[in-house]
């Protein structure tokens, strides 16, 4: 009895060691592809991974929905894309993108370093799916087809995409008495640039290879008022990967974390500064407000989590004491 314990628990070794030695597929969303910043990055985490005993080969995506639906059907062992989508994965981090939570690029860099922390890493695990990378994108930006829309006001009855999975969107501008329009990140590009919606929410990373640039024409703008922090998020099958591996990524995505803000401050700084549009200090008040009271209604029906709404405005409060949120309990 004692010899055939023996040899079952040097079978299931076996078996474990044959599994975590073979290659682990990761599917990378990036706009373009290979020779984008994304999968750039990636093809440095897949050698770093090594190190954490993965053996780690990239799969390219510029479809980021086809990733994510190869990713549930087990052809990918994790992907990389993003926040918004990645909320279907885990809640917690998901709710990072959530609307006016994130309004600077110094506030993510503080949020990114925090979600990496071991405090943390139970929050990263949600149905065997594991978090275990964040990285900012970028602040997402309005772009108009016409710099006379530079007030809410005169967004209604406007046409603006929002993402067909994040209700947030949707909400945010029925609100403004606005007209949603379902789409997807590889067609709200080309709505905008086609007169078929007047407005779309977008990173500075969109611009180039969204050709964005068209829909802007001679008449458009963008609006120098962050809406949302678009994230990157890398999500694994546990039981793919050797045990420790999640924090050990999480550490290494979190030295990667000044190299992903000079990427971001250079795009944003290569769209031509004609297309910037400042908006008045008195108008931000009003869109932080609007903000504010539709991520609390989103938290309250479940769509955000709770934690991580606490956690962000622990942080936006560190870094603007004054703001008149500090003051309220109601988030």
């Amino acid at each position: 009895m004692k010899t055939k314990i023996a040899m079952a628990m040097a079978a299931a070794t076996l078996a474990v060691s044959a599994n975590t030695a073979q290659a682990q597929v990761v599917c990378v969303f990036d706009l373009l592809g290979t020779s984008g910043d994304t999968y750039a990055m990636m093809k440095d985490y897949a050698l770093a991974a090594n190190g954490w005993g993965a053996k780690v080969t990239l799969k390219p995506y510029t479809d980021e929905r086809v990733a994510s639906e190869d990713f549930k059907a087990g052809q990918c062992d994790a992907v990389a894309l993003t926040g918004m989508r990645g909320r279907q994965f885990n809640s917690f981090v998901g709710s990072l993108d959530a609307i006016g939570a994130i309004p600077s690029n110094a506030a993510a860099r503080a949020v990114m370093q925090l979600v990496a922390k071991p405090q943390l890493a139970g929050d990263m695990v949600q149905s065997g799916y594991e978090v275990v990378g964040v990285m900012p994108l970028g602040s997402a930006y309005l772009f108009v087809n016409d710099r006379s829309i530079n007030t809410l006001a005169k967004a209604a009855g406007k046409k603006i995409a929002v993402l067909d999975y994040d209700k947030a969107q949707a909400q945010m501008v029925q609100r403004v008495g606005a007209q949603p329009v379902s789409a997807d990140i590889t067609t709200f590009g080309g709505m905008f640039n086609n007169r078929q919606v007047d407005i779309v929410g977008a990173p500075a990373i969109a611009f180039k290879p969204l050709e964005l640039h068209k829909g802007l024409g001679a008449k458009g703008a963008i609006a120098k008022f962050p809406i949302l922090q678009v994230t990157g998020n890398i999500i694994i099958r546990q039981n793919k990967f050797p045990a420790g591996y999640g924090q050990k990524s999480r550490d290494w995505v979190a030295t990667q974390l000044p190299r992903a803000m000079t990427m971001i401050d250079k795009v944003e700084k290569d769209i031509p500064a004609k297309y910037w549009m400042e908006i008045p200090p008195n108008d931000q008040v009003g869109y932080i407000k609007l903000m504010r009271e539709a991520r609390i209604e989103l938290t309250k029906s479940g769509f955000y989590n709770t934690k991580m709404m606490s956690l962000l405005k622990r942080v936006r409060c560190q870094q603007n004491p004054s703001s008149f949120e500090c003051a309220l309990k109601d988030e």
